[in-house]
């Protein structure tokens, strides 16, 4: 194993799960993978998408590194499409050359919405004001282009196709996991004294949709992330949060192996198993949190990268890849669980904006 340059902060190291010198190695692995300009992909010769790029920088900030964290926030800002949207897939380039062309030229919501949660964890991590001026545009733009999608019923739809069409049909996952940003986005405007009222309303449709309308989300229930996150994104709390992670439990975790991605297949993954754990974490439920933490040590390789998935029925691993998204899905459960405060507030959502409930829906 090679040692790493870097030393973890305490908030990663976590009993079975990282020591500090694993912690480190892991942080190593997602530097290597970025880019001279920024960009993060899911491994170097692989394609780079906005969420997840994202959520890698969010890792690097739990980590302190905080210069490359902004990097990668900086190659978001210059690659944002007028329309505020950025692309589904960038293609991975060689040295020296801006990954400016899309691999994937639609734009889903869900991606574009989640620099809101990137850039408001980097401001908790830092209290750097600046930063958060500076990203206040491209947050505001990706906002707009996310609720011209939101649907009278306050879903919002998938995407708009590579030639502007929009797709009105509503992902149970993605729509969760807007509310989490546009919360992260009122959080960002209330802190520069700018509000924005119409967001509220349109965060507080969208929680309602969640919670009391599944008719309006295209059925996925095969897939533990419509499973999940419901919860993670902030949507629902305390019993209701509780009984909706019991009643589906014995489907989805294989003790000892992780979270399925997707039933019947008997294929566990890695980023839905952090994301598990960091749902049972916001609901106080550290013990089980850690339980699934240390299911997938399993995944973790020599390099401190984590494999993608594991097939356990065939004991292969599959696919043969070790993403960024799944080492830094880790690094943020293991924070969170940690103590890490920016990790903390973003996602157990007690000091995020709730937004406004339709009227009708209230009482």
């Amino acid at each position: 194993m090679t040692a790493p340059r870097r030393t973890a902060p305490e908030h990663l190291v976590l009993d079975g799960v990282l020591t500090a010198e694993e912690a480190a190695l892991t942080v190593e692995g997602i530097l290597a993978a970025q880019r001279p300009d920024g960009a993060i992909p899911w491994f170097r010769g692989h394609h780079l998408d906005p969420w997840d790029h994202t959520e890698a920088a969010m890792a690097l900030d739990t980590a302190g590194e905080h210069e490359a964290a902004e990097r990668a926030y900086d190659w978001l800002v210059r690659h944002q499409n007028q329309d505020g949207s950025w692309h589904a897939a960038y293609a991975d380039r060689p040295e020296g050359v801006d990954t400016v062309a899309p691999q994937d030229a639609s734009r889903e919501s869900n991606f574009v919405a989640y620099i809101a949660v990137g850039v408001w964890h980097h401001y908790l991590a830092t209290g750097d004001d600046r930063f958060l001026d500076r990203m206040w545009p491209a947050v505001y733009a990706a906002v707009e282009f996310v609720l011209a999608l939101q649907q009278p019923g306050g879903e919002i739809g998938w995407k708009r196709e590579a030639d502007g069409a929009p797709v009105t049909d509503a992902l149970l996952t993605g729509s969760s996991s807007i509310h989490q940003a546009l919360r992260c986005a009122l959080a960002i405007a209330d802190h520069r004294g700018d509000p924005q009222p119409d967001w509220e309303l349109a965060t507080g449709a969208l929680g309602h949709a969640i919670r009391r309308h599944p008719e309006r989300f295209l059925d996925k229930s095969h897939y533990s992330m419509d499973w999940y996150y419901p919860v993670l994104g902030g949507a629902l709390t305390g019993p209701e949060a509780k009984a909706r992670i019991e009643a589906r439990w014995d489907e989805f975790v294989v003790p000892d192996l992780g979270v399925r991605c997707v039933l019947p297949n008997p294929w566990v993954t890695g980023g839905e198993s952090c994301e598990l754990a960091l749902s049972l974490w916001a609901m106080g439920e550290s013990d089980r949190a850690l339980e699934i933490l240390r299911s997938i040590g399993h995944l973790r390789a020599d390099n401190g990268m984590y494999w993608t998935g594991y097939v356990f029925q065939d004991r292969a691993v599959w696919p043969v890849e070790q993403t960024t998204w799944t080492a830094g899905s880790l690094l943020l459960a293991v924070a969170a669980l940690g103590g890490d405060g920016a990790t903390g507030e973003v996602f157990s959502g007690l000091t995020l904006p709730v937004g406004l409930e339709p009227d009708c829906c209230r009482g």
